[in-house]
């Protein structure tokens, strides 16, 4: 069904710009300030030099060497991208996005920019419009409200199950008992499927492959992203005792399956004989050592990001541990729980 919106009625009239020369770091802090995926960049006449997404950030800033953040945003802007007119239509937009497999469109009238249009904003205006012409239909309304509402039922009851499932799927049932360690272990997801989990892997008899992850997103296809990277582990734990091979082969079993999608990990090896834990880390926040004299010491590592960057090599670190030190493990959620704490006081 073809629609009568046109994108003057769907676009962003007045998009954040910036010029050729503003830095990346201020480039990005604006993004982060106004909550979008992509800046115009124009000249002062406010014609169209180019657009600079997170796309572009994500292709270029693995391989960025130091200072990158002072670098022009002209120098990883996307050039001479893909624009339309004010007056074509919501089809015109989808089609033209499509074709490209581009999220975002500037929009040009008289040689100007005069707009930004958004993937985003054309599902939600669409839907919007959609909505408006569903509620006008009276009679059909009641019946389409009741079939929701069985439908919403069904799928949270399929999504309980499923989380259930997902969680005997993802978490290991018992740590090894070995007596010389304690466990304890807490998963509370936000969602009833979740992109959050941990998994153990022996690797020989004297030693333990300790892994904590987390899928971007939630609910569905961030539990879907989390079931194939511990397929990835599960499939390269036992063939390797260098956390920093198994991260690299995880990533490259995940290039390109989990769409815009990427997982956050970390891996390490205890030696229950040494008392050592040899670790590499892919973009998770940093687990914790508390040493029995009360001293925390963050794991260090950097690494990139599994499932972005083909290539990615994971450097090792190895941290002695003495009797009565403790290690936590957790992933971002702990954290943003904490912030959203902090918001409510």
């Amino acid at each position: 069904m073809s629609s009568v919106l046109t994108i003057r009625e769907l676009m962003q009239p007045q998009p954040v710009t910036v010029d050729a020369e503003c830095p990346l770091d201020v480039a990005l802090g604006l993004m982060n300030i106004h909550r979008i995926g992509a800046l115009v960049v124009v000249t002062a006449e406010r014609g169209l030099l180019g657009i600079f997404t997170d796309r572009d950030l994500l292709r270029r800033v693995g391989v960025a060497t130091s200072g990158w953040q002072k670098l022009p945003v002209s120098s990883w802007m996307t050039r001479d991208p893909f624009t339309i007119g004010p007056d074509a239509g919501w089809d015109d937009a989808v089609g033209l996005m499509a074709k490209h497999r581009v999220r975002h469109l500037p929009v040009i009238d008289g040689g100007k920019v005069v707009g930004l249009i958004s993937s985003r904003a054309l599902m939600d205006r669409r839907n919007e419009h959609l909505n408006r012409r569903v509620e006008a239909r009276t009679r059909e309304l009641q019946s389409a409200y009741d079939e929701l509402l069985a439908r919403d039922s069904e799928l949270r009851h399929n999504l309980r199950v499923a989380g259930r499932l997902q969680q005997r799927l993802l978490l290991p049932r018992t740590p090894p008992g070995w007596p010389e360690l304690d466990w304890s272990v807490h998963y509370a997801p936000l969602d009833h499927l979740g992109g959050d989990y941990y998994d153990l892997a022996p690797v020989g008899p004297d030693k333990l492959g300790i892994l904590i992850a987390d899928a971007s997103g939630h609910s569905v296809a961030a539990g879907m992203v989390a079931i194939m990277s511990r397929i990835a582990f599960a499939e390269s734990a036992g063939s390797t005792d260098r956390p920093g091979e198994v991260l690299a082969t995880m990533n490259e079993r995940l290039q390109g399956m989990a769409e815009e999608r990427f997982v956050t990990a970390f891996y390490g090896i205890l030696d229950r004989r040494t008392r050592t834990l040899t670790y590499a880390n892919a973009g998770h926040p940093y687990p914790l050592r508390c040493s029995a004299d009360g001293a925390v010491q963050p794991l260090v590592a950097q690494g990139f990001l599994l499932g972005i960057m083909p290539g990615e090599v994971y450097r090792e670190r190895t941290v002695e541990l003495a009797p009565g030190d403790r290690l936590g493990f957790y992933t971002d959620g702990l954290v943003e729980a904490e912030q959203i704490g902090r918001a409510h006081v």
